[in-house]
């Protein structure tokens, strides 16, 4: 799998390309710092004997948790260093399954779009479709990322 990728600037794009992540073991930890940034104690995420008894006969992650942990893993492939100026949103996302403390994750990404911007000469708008999968190659996330890339000075 890869690792990290050469920062890219708009014109390096190409609708089509793809990149891959590196894996990622979910901890207790990471339960315990989203719930703690984000305010959100649900008992489904945070109390082991509720949850048991829930629909997942487990604690799950977050649904933002794990939109939070694939996000991450575009920026830490590094083709968006120092390049990106934002983020502007999603089309779509879906979250078919969940993640559960001790799965391993990985993104594979997709760039499906690329639009130069008549409002900006410094930068274009890239979208890359994702999914992210588990250790058993189950779906945990899906969605497309719209960015605002730099143009190369």
């Amino acid at each position: 799998m890869a690792y990290s990728y050469e920062p890219h600037h708009f014109e390096d794009f190409e609708v089509g390309q793809t990149f891959e992540s590196v894996g990622r073991t979910v901890t207790e930890a990471d339960f315990v710092l989203h719930s703690a940034f984000s305010g959100d104690w649900t008992e489904l995420h945070t109390n082991r004997h509720y949850a048991d008894g829930e629909y997942f006969g487990e604690r799950v992650a977050h649904g933002p948790m794990t939109f939070v942990l694939a996000t991450g893993f575009v920026y830490r492939c590094g083709f968006l260093e120092r390049t990106v100026l934002a983020f502007l949103g999603m089309n779509y996302m879906d979250i078919p399954a969940p993640v559960r403390t001790n799965d391993t994750v990985s993104l594979d990404m997709e760039v499906t779009g690329k639009k130069e911007l008549s409002s900006r000469e410094d930068s274009g708008l890239v979208t890359i479709d994702t999914e992210m999968t588990n250790q058993d190659g189950g779906t945990v996330f899906a969605g497309d990322m719209k960015f605002l890339i730099k143009r190369r000075e």
